[in-house]
């Protein structure tokens, strides 16, 4: 098949979105596909697409940067409008969407969208008045139009029927490619980088910084807990967003945690994997997941993992891989605890569950078949695959 990826920003200041497309874009075209990827461009893009193996085309933004128009990628959506078979748009409220369902209008495509968490409840009560615009502009309109949607996980499911969405929904969750994950550079690169982890245990957030993640709560449990585990440091790595960085660390000032937490910014490359050897441990306390690929990365690396319900991964503390707690200070401190209080093999038994659980059921190389079969259906050309949803058919069934 002739496969379109295209999403708005590509680089990493679009968080856990473009991995995504990087890994299920690399798994199809390894099946034999011919997959192309197009985006908006920025200061990074070039550099952070330039070993994906597959065509990235960028296009310049000429007009609002929260907006997302740019004449270069209409060009060129309007000139490859028939050298697809399908179009799959990743993420939502941004002008690439609508040039996407244009592109799969004109060319009598399917059109898959996947909103990567965008329509979970929390998500939507964000930015509620420039979403209305965008809904009423394009959005409405490119989800109505999609021949099907892609969630993540069951939760995200009933999200759509929520949102209103009658649409088939194929629920396929992320993957990740283990190889990136089997030989981890030496933890010692970060804590040369940032002396105070040295001869500490760390407990590591990574992800953006931004207020769904719950930052607020996981520093209110930290100061409950910082006269019984002083051993331990908090490892906060992220880009900022929304000014949330300065509001955390006059936070941990005032609850005096300034000196057991530190905040270390974006990492990226070895960096990122660095911090995941020194880590004892993985803490995403969030109000909201579409199907978070930090976790995944984290899981791949071996580490336990402490999450929320909201992150939608329950198959992890089954599994024996982590522990969940509710997106408060005082449940997050409980698992905090429970977490710490554990022995080295007991934490590294766990990162091994986790680990185990991503190579049985998580890969990119079944995911893309997965997606492959979907696409299949939808050109006419296969069965519609179990893991499609339609509202004339039985409910998900996890």
């Amino acid at each position: 098949m002739k496969i379109l990826h295209a999403t708005s920003w590509i680089s990493r200041w679009g968080g856990g979105v473009p991995p995504v497309v990087k890994g299920l874009a690399r798994a199809q075209a390894a099946r034999g596909n011919d997959v192309h990827v197009a985006a908006l461009d920025d200061v990074h893009a070039a550099e952070d697409t330039q070993d994906w193996g597959v065509p990235v085309h960028l296009g310049s933004v000429t007009g609002p940067a929260a907006l997302g128009t740019s004449c270069a990628l209409r060009r060129f959506f309007k000139t490859h409008q028939n050298a697809f078979d399908v179009v799959h748009y990743h993420s939502l409220w941004m002008w690439p969407g609508y040039q996407c369902r244009r592109m799969a209008q004109a060319a009598r495509i399917p059109l898959v969208i996947t909103p990567h968490g965008m329509l979970e409840p929390w998500a939507l009560k964000r930015s509620r008045w420039k979403k209305g615009i965008a809904r009423r502009l394009f959005e409405d309109a490119n989800l109505r139009s999609a021949a099907c949607l892609h969630a993540l996980c069951a939760n995200e499911y009933e999200s759509f029927r929520g949102f209103g969405l009658t649409n088939p929904v194929a629920v396929v969750p992320n993957g990740i490619d283990l190889t990136e994950f089997d030989c981890l550079p030496a933890a010692e690169s970060i804590t040369d980088r940032f002396p105070e982890l040295r001869e500490r245990r760390l407990a590591l957030f990574l992800s953006r910084i931004h207020p769904k993640k719950g930052l607020p709560h996981l520093i209110e449990a930290w100061a409950l807990l910082k006269n019984d585990f002083e051993e331990w440091t908090l490892l906060v790595v992220g880009p900022d967003q929304v000014g949330h960085t300065a509001a955390m660390k006059a936070l941990a000032h005032a609850m005096g945690v300034q000196d057991r937490i530190c905040f270390a910014g974006p990492l990226y490359g070895a960096d990122r994997l660095a911090a995941m050897s020194a880590a004892d441990f993985f803490v995403l306390p969030s109000f909201s997941e579409g199907f978070s690929m930090a976790l995944l990365e984290a899981a791949a690396c071996r580490l336990p993992l402490l999450l929320t319900p909201q992150c939608n991964f329950p198959e992890i503390a089954v599994a024996g891989g982590g522990i969940e707690v509710e997106p408060a200070a005082p449940d997050t401190a409980r698992g905090l605890r429970d977490m710490m209080r554990l022995s080295e093999e007991e934490r590294q038994s766990m990162g091994h569950k986790a680990r185990r659980l991503v190579e049985d059921k998580y890969t990119w190389s079944s995911i893309a078949a997965e997606m492959d079969a979907v696409y299949t259906w939808l050109l006419g050309a296969g069965p519609m695959p179990g893991c499609v949803r339609r509202v004339d058919r039985d409910a998900y069934d996890a």
